[in-house]
């Protein structure tokens, strides 16, 4: 209040602002020393934001706060949502319609296996999809493998063809990648690069039993789904690819380097895939 005072009577001092108003000058400077303090406390918190929202450009202000949180400054989702606000920072998702999934074929289409079931371990189950991306002269397809249970990403592969050498090599890095257990659950929609021969085959070859969701119900998938609304968010919609190349190597980084290791998930306690499976392995998950 004295300040904005002093905005408008500039011809009073501060010492006759506090005597009219009848507090001590004493209490005046410690006040300002205060809004200072306070001040410098902000910018640091916003440069730290500011970090984290730059290595993460589709957090919310949720995950926001939870990365801050982990880093060692103490602030609640409300403070973060009103910086947020304020800088424009809350981000907005591009709604894109993609259709990559032909289910007008002769194979056999499997049952859902895994409807309202929960998984209580890693490589229980694995779920699967697929998506295009736009590059200047072309169109290239993704497919990708995530860990239902940790979320991770175990198996991707980037090609210019859609048909099942795609899916098969990233059938085949995951199996690299991971344990396959008794009873393990491959996860995936309806769509031909699923549901063909040699895929089918060379999952049951690895004694994996395959589950498929309805036709035209995405919430079948939600995992894969939400893995897919992530990366297109977080990675594909924030950079200009011009080559396969260059698409396949910051996709790469992304998955190992992003994903897996450091960006928090929700469902996972705020951990990062990699840090909740080692958690797991050592038993010391709450």
């Amino acid at each position: 209040m004295i300040d904005r005072l002093r905005e408008q009577m500039q011809e009073l001092s501060v010492r006759q602002l506090c005597a009219w108003l009848g507090v001590n000058r004493r209490w005046y400077y410690e006040h300002q020393q205060q809004q200072a303090r306070r001040g410098e406390q902000e910018a640091r918190v916003r440069q730290a934001m500011e970090q984290v929202i730059l290595a993460f450009p589709g957090y919310g202000y949720r995950r926001v706060t939870r990365a801050l949180q982990r880093a060692g400054t103490r602030i609640n989702h409300k403070r973060v949502r009103r910086i947020m606000h304020e800088y424009s920072w809350l981000c907005r998702s591009k709604r894109r319609t993609v259709q990559t999934t032909n289910s007008r074929h002769q194979y056999r289409r499997s049952p859902n296996l895994v409807a309202n079931r929960q998984f209580d371990a890693p490589d229980r189950c694995w779920v699967a999809d697929l998506i295009y991306i736009r590059l200047p002269k072309e169109f290239v397809y993704l497919a990708c493998i995530l860990d239902a249970y940790s979320r991770k990403c175990i198996g991707w592969s980037l090609r210019r063809g859609l048909d099942h050498s795609l899916t098969l090599a990233t059938l085949e890095m995951a199996l690299q990648s991971c344990e396959v257990r008794p009873g393990l659950i491959h996860h995936c929609d309806q769509g031909v690069q699923y549901a063909n021969t040699a895929y089918v085959h060379r999952l049951f070859e690895v004694g994996a039993c395959v589950s498929m969701a309805a036709t035209g119900n995405p919430y079948q998938n939600a995992r894969a789904e939400s893995f897919m609304k992530t990366l297109k968010t977080e990675e594909v919609y924030v950079n200009d690819y011009q080559t396969l190349e260059e698409a396949s190597d910051n996709i790469g980084d992304f998955f190992q380097v992003v994903y897996n290791q450091r960006r928090l998930h929700s469902s996972l306690g705020y951990r990062p895939p990699d840090e909740f499976e080692l958690l797991c392995a050592q038993g010391l998950l709450e």
